[in-house]
Order: C-alpha cells, then structure tokens, then sequence
C-alpha cells in the first residue's frame, strides 16, 4: 500500500511539473453556450491549431499548448458564423487567463499572464493614439480626394507621412527600450517591418543575447540579411 501511495505521489508530481513546461489557457466568454474555440500560433509561416474546446452550454474553457519560448498565440472564436473572431496574445510557460464576452471578443478581452504580454500591451495603448490619428488623415485625404481639392490632399499627404515617420520612430525607441524582451524584434518585424532598414539594424544590434537568439530575434536578423542582400 504504501508503495502505491508513493508512486501515485510521484507521478502527480511530474504531471504539475510537466503542466508547468507548457501553456495553459483558462477563461470566460461571457454569453457564449455554443461554438468552438482554439488555440492557434504560426509555425513554419503556416497558422496551426495548438489546442480546440467545443462550447455546449458553458461559456469556460481551458486550453493547452506544449511551448518551448515565449511567442504570440492566437485564440480563435468559432461561433457558426462566416466569420471568426480571434484575441492576440503572447504566451509563455504557466497560466494565461484570458476574459472576454461573446459581443465583442476580441475588443473585451482581458489578458493576464506572460510579463512579455505586459509589455506588448503597453506599447499597444500608446500606439492606439497613433492609429486613430491615422484613421482621422486617411480619412480626410479620401475627402480631399473625392472633392479633389489639391491643396487639402497635398498637405495631408504631407502630414500622413509625417506622422508615420513618427509613429515608426516610437516603435524603434520602445523595441530599444525594451531589448530584453521577446517583444521587441517582435514590434519590429510585424510594425515596422516596411521602415528604413536602420530602424530594424538598431533594434536588432541592441537585443540581449537571450532574445538574439529567441524565434523573433532569429527571424530579425534574417530578415535584414534579406534585405540587405536584396539591396546590392
């Protein structure tokens, strides 16, 4: 007996130990009795499905991925529709909570986990501001279009590039600002990845070799030999 005991102890251990090693994701969608969810990630250029829960009657899941370094996950909303929602999110080894609603997914999620999910969302409500800025002068330069006011396009054409360039420049300095972490070739590659090659040559001649040598800091590097390659 006590042997049994104890080997039922062990083995308890190393599955707490195993869940550890990987992703989990818990949460609510709030409204949702029926539908699919999934737990998504691009390997290899292709978007593959990590993890799935069919919702019949209950609107909590839980979700898990075997993971190896912390990079962006995806989780996907299949309510019978044509379309999908999907919520972004940066995962790591442990627990990610994720609370949301039916309504509006992707808009009402409420993300805790990964500290490099913590600081993807700081640049993203700093980067918000830009976007809607961005909006408000494409929008205006559609106007100045249609009613083909020269000046007006002319001058905002001027203004739409102006502040691209800005908001270019505020990427690099966060991804500079933050070269230990995983999010910043991240940002680079998926922001800014159309900028001036200095931009991505600084963030990239800045990381700690611990994101060098992390999925998004390979891809980095690669991508600017690329560049640099095509450019001769």
């Amino acid at each position: 007996m006590k042997k049994i005991i104890a080997l039922l102890l062990l083995v308890s251990i190393f599955s707490c130990g195993n869940d550890t090693d990987k992703l989990t994701v818990t949460g609510t969608v709030k409204g949702l009795k029926k539908g699919t969810i999934y737990l998504k990630k691009v390997q290899d250029t292709v978007l593959v499905t990590m993890d799935s829960i069919i919702i019949n009657g209950t609107s909590d899941f839980k979700l898990v991925s075997d993971i190896t370094e912390p990079e962006m996950f995806y989780l996907y909303l299949n309510k019978n529709t044509k379309e999908d929602d999907r919520i972004s999110f940066f995962g790591d080894k442990g627990l990610t909570t994720i609370q949301t609603s039916l309504d509006n997914f992707a808009y009402d999620a409420k993300i805790k986990g990964s500290k490099q999910h913590e600081t993807l969302e700081e640049y993203l409500s700093m980067i918000s501001k830009f976007n809607d800025k961005n909006l408000d002068l494409t929008k205006a330069l559609f106007e100045a279009a249609k009613d083909n006011d020269t000046i007006t396009l002319k001058k905002t054409e001027t203004a739409l590039k102006t502040f691209t360039k800005r908001k270019y420049l505020y990427t690099a300095n966060f991804a500079v600002s933050h070269s230990d972490s995983e999010v910043a070739p991240y940002l680079a590659l998926s922001e800014i990845y159309d900028a001036n090659v200095k931009y991505l040559d600084t963030i990239n001649s800045v990381l700690s070799p611990k994101v060098k040598a992390s999925k998004y800091g390979k891809e980095l590097n690669q991508y600017i030999l690329d560049i640099k390659k095509s450019e001769q």
